[in-house]
Parts: C-alpha cells; sequence; structure tokens
C-alpha cells in the first residue's frame, strides 16, 4: 500500500523543510489588514514577530480547502491509498475535520491523528511515524506508541501581557484591564485532559511567579531521560534561556531546549510569552 504523510505548519516548520524528509506539510493561514498569507511560506517569523510588535490584529485560519483538496486529489492521482495526518489539533482547528471531509469526497482512505496539541509533538510525531512505517512497524505498533506519547503530552503557556487577547478578542477590555491593575498573569494549559482546548490552570499575581508555577506542575510528571522538553518563546529569548538554566538544574536528566514558538500560536498569546511544552519520547 502507497501510504503518504501530512502535517501543516503549526509544528514551527516549512514545506522545504519537510519535503526533505518525504513529508508533505500544508501551511496554515495568517491574515492581517485584509491580507492573507500562507504560514511559513509568505510570512516568515521575523514578519510575524514584527506586525505583532506594531500592534497588528492577526488571525489564523486552517489550510484552505482549495489546497487540501488539490494535494489530495495529487496523492491519489500518483496511487496513494492511505493518507497519514498529522494536523493542529481539533481543539483549536478546523483542520482535521476539513482533511476527512476531503479525502471522503475523493474516496481515499485517511488517519488524522489529533495530538491535543501542535508544535514540537506535532512535529515528533509526523517525522517518527513515517520513520516507524519506514522501519516495517505494524499499524498496533505505532499506534501504542503514538498514544502513549500523546497521553504523555503537556503543554503549559504564560503570556507576558494581556494586550494579544484583548486585540484578538478572547477577553473583554474591562477584565484585561482588570487584570494588568492586579498584575494577574494566567498560567494556561492544553493537553488531552483539556480536549485540546486552552483552558486556565491557575492565576498568579506576577509573571516570574507563573513561570515558577509552570516548571512545579512539570516537576509533578517526574522528567526523566525519556522526556523532551522544549521552552518556546516569542521575543523572549532572556526569560526564555534564565528558565532553560532553572530547568536544567530541576530537572537535570532530561532533554531540554529553546524555539521560537511557532506563528501560528503566538499570534495568540502575544509579544513575550514563554510556552512550555513536555512529552516522554520514543
Amino acid at each position: 500500500m502507497k501510504v503518504a504523510f501530512v502535517t501543516d505548519s503549526g509544528t514551527g516548520k516549512s514545506i522545504h523543510e519537510y519535503a526533505e524528509q518525504g513529508i508533505i506539510s500544508l501551511p496554515l493561514q495568517i491574515s492581517v489588514d485584509y491580507t492573507t498569507y500562507q504560514d511559513m511560506e509568505t510570512l516568515n517569523r521575523n514578519d510575524c514577530i514584527r506586525l505583532m510588535k506594531e500592534g497588528k490584529v492577526l488571525t489564523t485560519s486552517q489550510p484552505s480547502a482549495g489546497i487540501i483538496e488539490e494535494c489530495f486529489e495529487s496523492l491519489k492521482a500518483q496511487g496513494v491509498e492511505l493518507i497519514v495526518a498529522v494536523p493542529i489539533c481539533n481543539g483549536l482547528s478546523g483542520t482535521i475535520s476539513t482533511m476527512t471531509a476531503i479525502a471522503n469526497s475523493l474516496d481515499i482512505k485517511i488517519i488524522c491523528i489529533d495530538t491535543y496539541v501542535t508544535a514540537v509533538v506535532q512535529d515528533y510525531l509526523i517525522t517518527n511515524i513515517k520513520k516507524w512505517y519506514d522501519e516495517g512497524k505494524s499499524h498496533l505498533e505505532i499506534q501504542i506508541l503514538v498514544e502513549n506519547i500523546i497521553n504523555s503530552t503537556n503543554t503549559l503557556l504564560v503570556p507576558e501581557t494581556l494586550e494579544q487577547f484583548i486585540r484578538g478578542g478572547r477577553m473583554t477590555p474591562l477584565a484585561a484591564k482588570l487584570g494588568q491593575l492586579l498584575k494577574i498573569i494566567p498560567v494556561l494549559q492544553i493537553n488531552k485532559k483539556t480536549a485540546g482546548k486552552v483552558d486556565t490552570l491557575t492565576k498568579v499575581r506576577t509573571f516570574r511567579k507563573a513561570l515558577s508555577t509552570a516548571v512545579d506542575e512539570i516537576a509533578k510528571d517526574n522528567p526523566d531521560e525519556n522526556t523532551l522538553i522544549t521552552i518556546a518563546h516569542v521575543a523572549n529569548v532572556s526569560e526564555a534561556m534564565n528558565l532553560y538554566h532553572t530547568m536544567t538544574e530541576r530537572f537535570p536528566t532530561a532533554k531540554i531546549q529553546v524555539i521560537e514558538l511557532p506563528n501560528a500560536i503566538a499570534v495568540h498569546t502575544g509579544i513575550g510569552c514563554i510556552a512550555i511544552q513536555y512529552f516522554k519520547t520514543c
């Protein structure tokens, strides 16, 4: 059976980066001032950050149905019988539903895996699912590996300010102003338990306290040598590196890395946000 592997730019990677691995990536869309850009293709990270710093209101949407349909039609013409897709999660986007509907309309089998989040774990899964398939692992073996990773995944978000939530309409100006006056910073979470939707874990009085709270939350899951912890920032490398040093001391055996938060999430969390995603690797 000929199989194709598909993801999207929620991973923070471009079409070209995945093409080198034999994986297809479809760009999410980012819109600003009546112009729609293809994430990581016609809008890179630097330009995205610049627009955010200028106070622009950026919105995101799934890859266009036309692009998905064109991709799937091409795969079918190439003799592909099964598409394995790891898109941005269902709780954040309608991409899974659209991919499934289009594949069904073209009479091509599709398996869409909901990671209940996006970013690093999405990239890790699509990359390794293809590797495991190429190595000859059975569907059941791959399914067990995937489920173990997803079940171990947690993502914590700490926004430095509430400005982007106001601009994006996710918080009323009055609530945001009250939060700013009281210096309230939410610690947000997204995982399988939240069904892939952003939920409030707790609220504290300062940004540093929020980061400390996030580290304490991670400690509850006992990170070890099989744990990959990613610190992702939005134009806040200094805080990210401070957190990196704190976490390497707190979790000395874990694998820890620092990256820039993918555009599709950054435009919602705002400048200064620190996200921490961690899961058990295989």
